[in-house]
């Protein structure tokens, strides 16, 4: 409503945000048409707010997961459906498909989205420490054991516990997780007492969990309980078409940091990037982005001596460069397997396979 009887007024309140306006003096019936109005707008913004939510829910569009591909699309919404389930759910793929994206991501869009995120490498920890990890322990439980510890279980309490590559996961600790799965209690290790924990377990694994039980390294019984719930990541290679937005997502995380300016890719280099197989997916590809955006260009196999970034349509070239580079941050790290797998972002088990390939 106007102070003054000014139409210019009035004009700059709808450019301010007002639905409506209504110039002194007026009736009643005018106020009761403005009001009519502006709930009719209102109705329509509504609409225009769900169309708009379909739209986007009709996408890949997950915070932190990139890709509009059919098979991402079809992950999204499965990941959509399950986040507000407190369900433990159990992510299958090869090593660097986004499998700790993709937990982050549940976390995010489920009811624990405030509490913390807590992940663990079950591959990084020894056999003898893992029970201790998980569950904790109380002083004097095992030679070192000199004060009690709380385990991961209870620091994740209210949020989600995030097992990585739970194949890994001794049978014993295998054993004490189903029990905490199933009753929601755990007991520290050399404890008499059981402790209540609210948790959300997501676990996950590059490995083909079937055959682990067949050959008798995994239960059978917590197999089939994190089975309830399954999300497989596609490999890299089954989605080319989200290697432009994957590209172009890494350049402006990296950019910053390096202090260099992005690069442009050209249909040629995109259509051999499409042609490659991507065995270490898209921590490969991420991979690849920062050492392109060091050497300022994107190598595609002219001089693959020149830079290690070299992206060529046959394989022999590309196993060469990726064994350069390898070699590389290995001599870097002083021949220790474990620290050039952290800086390659594989995993131990990747390293000591390629190596062996390598007759190394």
């Amino acid at each position: 409503m106007t102070a003054y009887a000014d139409l210019d007024t009035a004009i700059d309140a709808l450019r301010a945000g007002a639905a409506d306006f209504l110039l002194k003096p007026f009736s009643l019936a005018q106020v009761l048409n403005a009001i009519q109005r502006c709930f009719e707008r209102s109705s329509l913004a509504r609409e225009n707010f769900v169309l708009r939510r379909e739209v986007s829910t009709n996408s890949a569009d997950i915070e932190g997961v990139i890709g509009q591909s059919d098979a991402m699309f079809k992950v999204c919404e499965r990941l959509k459906r399950i986040a507000p389930t407190p369900a433990t759910v159990l992510l299958c793929g090869e090593s660097g498909t986004g499998k700790e994206v993709a937990a982050r991501a549940l976390h995010r869009m489920s009811p624990r989205a405030n509490g913390p995120f807590v992940p663990v490498n079950c591959a990084a920890i020894s056999a003898e420490l893992i029970e201790s990890e998980l569950f904790g322990h109380v002083k004097g439980a095992y030679t070192g054991a000199a004060q009690s510890r709380e385990g991961l279980f209870y620091y994740a309490r209210g949020g989600t516990l995030f097992l990585d590559e739970i194949s890994e996961l001794p049978l014993a600790a295998q054993a004490k997780l189903l029990r905490a799965l199933e009753e929601r209690r755990i007991r520290p290790v050399g404890s008499e007492q059981e402790i209540a924990v609210d948790v959300r377990v997501i676990a996950a694994t590059n490995r083909d969990l079937k055959a682990e039980v067949a050959a008798q390294r995994f239960r059978p019984d917590l197999y089939y309980r994190l089975q309830v719930l399954e999300v497989t990541l596609p490999p890299l290679r089954d989605r080319p078409e989200d290697i432009p937005l994957l590209v172009d997502h890494f350049m402006t995380l990296l950019t910053p940091n390096l202090g260099v300016p992005p690069l442009s890719l050209d249909p040629r280099t995109l259509a051999r990037m499409a042609d490659y197989d991507w065995p270490g997916n898209v921590r490969e590809l991420r991979n690849l982005v920062e050492r392109s955006l060091i050497l300022g260009w994107f190598d595609i196999g002219s001089e693959p001596e020149v830079g290690v970034a070299a992206i060529s349509g046959h394989a022999e070239t590309l196993e060469a460069v990726e064994k350069r580079h390898i070699l590389a941050v290995l001599a870097a790290s002083d021949g220790n397997k474990s620290e050039a797998s952290r800086r390659l972002g594989i995993s131990r088990k990747t390293m000591d396979r390629k190596c062996q390939a390598w007759g190394m």
